[in-house]
């Protein structure tokens, strides 16, 4: 059987095929990433019927797109809520806190079982979280994909309470909150500014510090060496001026097989 065309149609159909436009001729199926996405913010999940329409439309088989969103954690298999809650809880967030903030956060939102699972009314969805990419900001979480840097159990469960009574809390930095499938379509690739909001600060002071101190004590780091024999005609010319770059900022290009053929 097809997928169910009811809940694939229209606009969504329409954004697919902007999706696989955006890519070489024949090769529709890198479109596959972004297109799981799509799918997500349309159904809160990826259902079967998700994966027969991706399979259709790129002519793929059902297997060669369950092994995709299978392998990839942002892809979920069971009914996301309107926020998805992600609590960092690798080494350094658990060694910080991050722990103790899921397990507080299980009791806040009433969720009895370990691992990904929503609110008796299915309104949020907590898991674990491996790593969050901030660990300079430990211990974090995120609310679909928004950070929520240096969190405590007290500060956490105010975030989650706010979320609960209908609120949308200000994240640390990065846009405002929107909703799981809202943010779906920015990941596929549809923006919509209101919820983009691209004036929004994504760096922090931690994040920066080690350019800062870079920058007031005149440091810099070495570019790419570059390899001029493996360059010919005026390209070695350009590689060898930009090999002779002193800062990270002009960084040569570092040689790779296709060059050299």
């Amino acid at each position: 059987a097809g997928p169910d065309d009811a809940c694939f149609a229209g606009r969504t159909r329409a954004e697919v095929a902007e999706l696989i436009a955006r890519y070489p001729q024949g090769q529709a199926r890198s479109a596959l990433l972004p297109m799981l996405h799509l799918v997500q913010s349309v159904e809160g999940q990826i259902t079967p019927d998700g994966i027969a329409f991706c399979a259709e439309q790129l002519e793929l088989t059902r297997a060669q797109v369950s092994a995709v969103a299978t392998f990839y954690t942002m892809f979920k298999r069971t009914p996301t809520g309107e926020y998805l809650v992600s609590v960092c809880t690798n080494t350094l967030c658990g060694m910080l806190g991050g722990d103790e903030i899921f397990a507080a956060l299980k009791e806040t939102l009433g969720i009895a079982t370990s691992g990904e699972q929503s609110t008796p009314d299915g309104s949020i969805t907590l898991e674990h979280a491996e790593c969050l990419a901030a660990c300079d900001c430990a211990p974090v979480l995120t609310v679909n994909y928004e950070y929520f840097d240096n969190r405590t159990v007290g500060s956490a469960r105010n975030i989650v309470d706010q979320l609960k009574s209908g609120g949308r809390p200000t994240p640390t930095r990065g846009a405002p909150l929107c909703s799981f499938k809202q943010i779906e379509r920015q990941v596929a690739g549809f923006f919509d500014e209101q919820t983009l909001a691209l004036d929004s600060v994504s760096g922090g002071v931690p994040t920066e510090v080690g350019v800062k101190l870079a920058i007031d004590r005149g440091e810099s780091a070495p570019s790419y060496a570059v390899d001029d024999s493996a360059v010919d005609g005026g390209a070695q010319a350009a590689a060898q001026r930009t090999s002779q770059q002193p800062t990270s900022s002009h960084d040569a290009p570092l040689n790779t097989k296709g060059q050299n053929k």
